[in-house]
């Protein structure tokens, strides 16, 4: 209630007013400035009105700028807005969108967004449930899937063989359905997903299947090269089946998934393999990311070739960067300071819109560059919760530390069957399919280039 008033009071007011204390690090002005950019950020979120629909942002296009997954992470964003400050405005929105979204089988593959459903947009939404149960956001009622069970579900989903061949040797495909542009494509980002969630599951539950499934994944990705053992860059991704030809681009949230999933492996097994993996990929992160201390999405801001999923990716590193130095004290020293610049420069550039205090994207200009969004707020946001993670947050709790979801080992066992790969073709399918790839490759340039710039 305190800091719901506090923000309150501040919400008609231009950001540049509220900043003065929160760049002096006072945790009520910061508090003040994520309430102000999280409304902000609900301002582009129709689905509570009449007529919209519960847990996602205005799309996909040409419905609208944003596909299904930002959704997903916009909830697990407001997760730690809400761990991080107390301020339960939103959790009834969090509650019912993430419970509307979660598919036919309770698994986060909702039949209606097939036709952009990646192991990526998947996995966004399995790790905002994980991120339920590991702040003890508020259990589900009974008789709705839970934070645990649903981050469960998403991981065997993904660790089904249906999901895994033998080309490339292994690895998950960008998309999940064949007739997906993009499916014969292996990345980093659904790779890391499944990485991330593993690493997160055997850390909460004890489990050594989700500790296996993570070692595996990684070993994959060095081995095919996606991770460079020698200097901890980590590649978009490749084409089927050999996988020969590595598409060089290199994203801040790839970086920031696997770093904060060797993290959580570190903290569950206390194996310096896993430390040293942690500190090489935040050494790396942070001189290629943050150059002059602001952090910058290097394979397409600097172009000018951003597109709106690339808009968000600065603050989820922010907040899994955060959540590092928790998991290993030992990256702190260099991680804080860099975090608190960047956010500095983050907040000061959010001066335009009709409200005069919308963000934009290019933080180390100093200057609002034109454009905003959900994801540049929500990238702003990401930035200013790193600076209460330090001082307000909990570590993420277990099941033996006070973690209350309730799991489900065997979640997810229906979930591959509805996208149709695990059943002899019919006729009737032989023609639907026509329809869907006329579908398809109309939409097919729009799906693609969201991940892959210069392909």
């Amino acid at each position: 209630m305190e800091t719901r008033f506090r923000w309150a009071l501040a919400i008609a007011l231009p950001l540049h007013n509220v900043i003065a204390t929160a760049a002096q690090a006072s945790k009520g002005a910061i508090e003040a400035t994520a309430g102000i950019i999280a409304w902000d950020m609900m301002q582009y979120y129709k689905g509570n009105l009449s007529g919209g629909t519960p847990g996602i942002l205005p799309g996909p296009p040409p419905g609208g700028d944003y596909y299904w997954w930002e959704g997903g992470a916009m909830w697990g964003t407001l997760i730690d807005y809400w761990a991080l400050t107390g301020d339960t405005s939103y959790n009834t929105v969090i509650m019912d969108s993430m419970q509307w979204q979660v598919g036919e089988d309770d698994d986060y593959q909702p039949r209606n967004h097939t036709l952009s459903l990646g192991n990526d947009d998947q996995g966004f939404w399995g790790m905002s449930a994980m991120l339920a149960a590991e702040m003890k956001f508020p259990d589900p009622p009974s008789d709705k899937p839970q934070w645990l069970a649903l981050a469960q579900a998403v991981f065997n989903t993904q660790a089904d063989p249906i999901r895994h061949d033998d080309e490339c040797g292994g690895g998950l495909r960008w998309q999940i359905p064949r007739t997906n542009p993009g499916y014969n494509y292996k990345n980093s980002i659904a790779n890391g997903c499944f990485f991330n969630l593993g690493a997160r599951l055997y850390r909460f539950t004890g489990n050594q299947t989700y500790a296996d499934w993570a070692i595996k994944t990684w070993d994959w990705m060095e081995n095919i090269g996606l991770i460079d053992p020698s200097s901890y860059a980590i590649y978009d991704g490749a084409d089927t089946p050999l996988c020969k030809k590595i598409n060089i681009y290199q994203f801040s949230y790839n970086n920031g998934i696997f770093a904060q999933g060797a993290a959580f492996m570190y903290n569950a097994t206390q194996d310096p393999v896993w430390k040293n993996r942690t500190e090489r990929l935040v050494n790396y992160g942070l001189k290629t990311f943050f150059p002059k201390g602001v952090a910058i999405e290097i394979s397409c801001e600097t172009v000018d070739k951003c597109t709106t999923d690339m808009f968000t990716f600065k603050g989820f590193m922010h907040r899994w960067y955060s959540v590092i130095t928790q998991m290993v004290p030992s990256t702190a020293q260099a991680v804080v300071p860099i975090l608190k610049t960047s956010a500095n420069a983050a907040i000061k550039q959010c001066t335009g819109g009709a409200l005069g205090r919308q963000c934009g994207f290019k933080w180390d200009s100093g200057v609002y560059d034109g454009k905003t969004g959900a994801g540049q707020q929500m990238s702003v946001l990401g930035a200013v919760l790193s600076q209460l993670a330090r001082t307000s947050a909990k570590p993420p709790v277990t099941a033996n530390t006070g973690g209350t979801s309730k799991g489900n080992p065997n979640a997810g066992s229906r979930g591959n069957r509805p996208l149709g790969q695990g059943r002899p073709i019919t006729a009737a399918d032989k023609a639907g399919a026509g329809i869907v790839t006329v579908i398809v490759l109309f939409l097919a340039s729009a799906i693609f280039a969201s991940m892959l710039i210069g392909e």
